[in-house]
């Protein structure tokens, strides 16, 4: 909001150091990303700030640490970069299997904190609903109770039905952790619904899939795209379930990084943490942009 031209000039100072002390407050919280991307392109296996690099020395500076990505497990890394290279990479590389490991269980957790949760939520935003609150509160409690906790419970139960160590009982924890975020979103864009335009279909002969896919869902979309998306991030980056109930070669990357941080201090480390945060940002920025469209299409214009 700009500052209007009859403000006084108390509200003016006021104007100005509001924005000063978000801007520290942004630097505090940021400062650590900050610190960690170029120490990511350190050439010495430090985690401080080398004499060249501060000078700006090109010397100081190398991509070995990612380079390393690639090459940490493999069985030949001085070979030749061909066709056979890169087949060792996929198939033996330490932090590749790690980030495949990933991916594959936070693509069909997310679908599954998807599907369950934009149910939950139709559900939930129906005021004949019985027991909406109590049932939301149970839905909400695994971004409530400490992650430890919800660990500790997952462990003795999978342990008991089965699901321990495996690929399986991963994704049904993850599952777990990322429909809370679904829900939210889901039900925040539920709130600005037209129940009317159900209604108007319902009359025009519709039945009630037609409505829902042709009607419903195309308007709540961006909303259960941003709780995936949040579902997938909250997936990719945990690793205190993935301690007690994934099995010793069910590694993916946070794990691997707390493998590497308890084992062998490496500034691999921070070349991860740097690719995670880009990533992060680009799904955030996705967001972003679908929470714009969601305002477009409700017809509310952003503040």
């Amino acid at each position: 909001m700009a500052l209007p031209t009859y403000a006084s000039p108390l509200e003016k100072l006021w104007y100005w150091t509001f924005r000063v002390i978000c801007g520290l407050v942004f630097l505090f919280l940021i400062a650590p990303i900050l610190i960690v991307i170029p120490l990511s392109f350190n050439i010495e296996p430090y985690f401080t700030f080398t004499e060249k690099m501060l000078a700006l020395d090109p010397d100081g500076y190398s991509l070995r640490w990612y380079d390393g990505l690639l090459t940490f497990g493999m069985q030949m890394p001085d070979a030749p970069r061909d066709g056979a290279w890169w087949a060792d990479v996929w198939h033996n590389a330490t932090w590749v299997n790690a980030a495949k490991n990933s991916i594959i269980i936070g693509v069909f957790s997310t679908l599954l904190a998807t599907f369950l949760g934009t149910l939950a939520a139709l559900g939930l935003s129906r005021p004949e609903m019985p027991w909406r609150r109590a049932i939301m509160a149970i839905l909400l409690s695994p971004m409530i109770v400490p992650l430890i906790i919800t660990a500790t419970g997952l462990f003795f139960f999978y342990s008991m039905t089965g699901l321990a160590n495996s690929y399986i009982g991963v994704i049904l924890a993850h599952a777990t952790l990322g429909m809370p975020f679904v829900i939210i979103t889901v039900t925040a864009t539920l709130v600005g619904f037209d129940q009317s335009l159900t209604r108007a279909a319902a009359n025009l002969g519709a039945p009630p899939s037609t409505a829902f896919f042709r009607i419903t869902m195309p308007l709540i979309l961006p909303g259960v795209i941003s709780g995936a998306l949040f579902a997938f991030v909250t997936s990719f980056d945990e690793v205190v379930v993935v301690l007690f109930i994934a099995a010793h070669d069910q590694q993916t990357i946070p794990r691997q990084m707390w493998n590497g941080i308890r084992e062998q201090i490496s500034p691999a480390i921070l070349a991860v943490a740097t690719i995670l945060v880009i990533v992060s940002i680009a799904l955030l920025t996705t967001v972003e942009l679908l929470r714009r469209r969601s305002e477009r299409l409700r017809g509310v214009t952003p503040g």
